[in-house]
């Protein structure tokens, strides 16, 4: 079986930056993300989204980065990834802000969308799954523990 491709969400890369919990979900996920212990994969509409809200003046005030110190995590953040340019532009997400992650997920044969957005959980596409940043880490751990 092959392993899961994820995408995942800005919400979750953009909490891990704001957490003053270093092992919450959030913060496992970008560490993972950034360590590439996991396959993920990426657009460019993703990544743009990613910068345009890291580099928000009240996302920014919480984070405190500098637009250099974005910049490096960005670059990390796609050397680790999978990049795909979604062909397929017919499937809608109940928010249309979010079409391009549905487009992304379509990309794939076996895709999970990991996100805090109850909108996004709560309304699934038949295509993919949806979970839960705690849920995708616990698959994650109990993947590890049984190797």
């Amino acid at each position: 079986m092959k392993p899961p491709v994820v995408v995942v969400d800005t919400n979750v890369v953009i909490a891990a930056l704001i957490s003053n919990e270093a092992d919450s979900p959030v913060c496992r996920i970008l560490d993972g993300m950034l360590a590439g212990r996991f396959t993920y994969v990426l657009s460019g509409a993703l990544l743009d989204e990613y910068r345009r809200v890291m580099l928000r003046d009240t996302i920014r005030k919480l984070h405190g980065l500098s637009m250099s110190q974005v910049d490096v995590i960005l670059t990390a953040i796609v050397t680790n990834a999978v990049v795909r340019e979604p062909k397929d532009l017919s499937q809608s997400a109940p928010d249309p802000g979010d079409d391009h992650l549905w487009h992304l997920l379509k990309e794939t044969d076996v895709s999970i969308l990991v996100t805090g957005d109850r909108k996004l959980i709560d309304n699934p596409p038949v295509f993919a799954a949806i979970v839960s940043p705690r849920s995708f880490v616990e698959a994650l751990d109990a993947t590890s523990a049984s190797k």
